[in-house]
């Protein structure tokens, strides 16, 4: 699925520009690190040390799941607020979730579940954009669109900080599996693609189901008629003609140039394409993930944090699929949960198998949490006020909860949490001063990659 394209004006303010002319004078992954690395000088500060984190999975469910529903029961509210879920005890003492989550009961000791993450955006892409950028968008709504003025989100700024410490895999460094995050596919949020920093800052996005039969990600390998010397023969001849046209020095060239490098370093390799390739998979393990599109989508997200790829958004359902203001209950039993929980549960045990989940930090979230308050329709709505995200694995010190929401999972009662103080979280646990490395919005401020605080607890 495109985003909106980009008016040419859209350039980072301090980049390092580029010409048509001599742009393939080297190939492949050489090309394309070199053409990547037009970075703000005040982004160049090195961090202050090295954290755990090498990749970042982010299992999105767009919509909003309840909370209450799951991480952060309420069984001594009333009925009005309680819900027929019953809360279960964990291998955590101390610790409960709902029935709703037998299997991540068993998998506590490895979670920081955090019960008091809010913000201010109710709108479902307003709030989607909160949640990844960690700022407020300009207004509180669902009907937006990307914009060369947005905040990087999480994704996009991790994708950044890959390409400018010289990320040269044959893959992209950030990948959105399977579709974006958007409200009804026609408002597709913002933040989740180059925004400030530019198209070329982009994410892969799939835009196909991996549990497809015939699943197959295109423009991945050369066209058989092509060997790979006729290829570099092509590219040479391409370079040779842009020496001796006349050099444009636009953003759109340079665009150009920039997406030429780096479909010529994906094709030049078979990386990205084995990457993506889940039949060389077992069938057992398919199955544990589960035959179903977050399901494989899941298992795309390890094969690819195990290919070098920073940063993956594993978005649970096309569109607000978590969106229960009708039948929440019914909803989250038959056809939500089971195979968010199998696929997250696999995902957190097929890592650790493979001595993975000590790299890879795994974060659970959404647009945001639901109403205490159960509505008539036996239905929760939008509730930005107070809902649960859940990290593991990179360090992360699993086996506790940090927050205390209060006795209806309404508000805050101790700890209150932002998403800013969550990406500067992952930041921290990736090496990275939130504070002290910035980026530059068009007008050229420089911002800093976060505006919040780490939370300590968990590192």
């Amino acid at each position: 699925m495109n985003h909106p394209p980009y008016s040419d004006h859209h350039r980072n303010v301090g980049e390092l520009t580029a010409t048509r002319r001599g742009f393939l004078g080297a190939t492949g992954g050489v090309a394309a690190t070199a053409l990547w690395s037009g970075l703000s000088q005040a982004a160049l500060a090195q961090p202050e040390a090295f954290g755990k984190a090498k990749s970042v999975i982010m299992i999105f469910n767009c919509g909003g799941p309840s909370h209450i529903d799951l991480w952060d029961p309420k069984p001594n509210a009333g009925d009005s607020v309680r819900g027929p879920f019953q809360t279960i005890d964990t291998n955590v003492p101390g610790i409960h979730v709902t029935e709703m989550l037998p299997r991540m009961a068993k998998m506590v000791d490895k979670l920081a579940i955090l019960r008091t993450v809010n913000h201010t955006q109710a709108g479902h892409n307003s709030g989607m954009y909160y949640s990844t950028v960690g700022r407020p968008y300009r207004i509180d709504s669902t009907l937006i669109n990307p914009s060369p003025a947005d905040h990087p989100s999480l994704g996009t700024l991790v994708g950044w900080l890959a390409r400018r410490d010289g990320y040269s895999s044959g893959i992209p460094p950030y990948v959105i599996a399977p579709y974006p995050h958007c409200d009804s596919t026609v408002y597709i949020t913002p933040g989740q693609y180059g925004g400030c920093l530019g198209m070329h800052y982009d994410p892969l996005v799939l835009d196909a189901d991996p549990n497809d039969k015939d699943f197959k990600v295109r423009n991945l390998k050369l066209d058989p008629s092509l060997t790979p010397d006729k290829f570099r023969e092509r590219l040479s001849l391409l370079n040779q003609m842009n020496q001796k046209g006349i050099a444009i020095a636009s953003p759109s060239a340079t665009d150009i140039d920039l997406y030429q490098s780096q479909a010529a370093s994906i094709v030049s390799t078979d990386k990205a394409s084995e990457a993506f390739d889940l039949s060389k998979e077992t069938t057992e393990l398919r199955d544990r993930y589960g035959r179903h599109t977050w399901g494989q989508s899941h298992l795309l997200a390890r094969r690819l944090v195990e290919s070098g790829v920073r940063f993956v958004s594993a978005v649970n359902g096309r569109s607000i699929i978590w969106d229960t203001h009708l039948n929440n209950f019914d909803r989250m039993k038959k056809s939500l949960v089971p195979p968010m929980e199998q696929a997250y549960a696999t995902l957190l045990e097929d890592l650790e198998d493979r001595g993975l989940l000590d790299t890879t930090l795994v974060i659970w979230t959404g647009d945001f949490g639901r109403t205490p308050i159960i509505n008539k329709d036996a239905g929760r709505d939008h509730w930005p006020q107070c809902y649960t995200v859940v990290l593991a694995g990179a360090g992360i010190r699993g086996g506790q909860v940090v927050g205390e929401s209060d006795k209806t999972g309404a508000f805050p009662h101790s700890r209150p949490i932002s998403p800013a103080d969550i990406n500067a979280t992952v930041f921290t646990a990736m090496g990275y001063d939130p504070r002290s490395i910035t980026y530059r919005m068009l007008d050229g401020r420089p911002i800093p990659l976060s505006e919040g605080t780490p939370i300590r607890e968990v590192l």
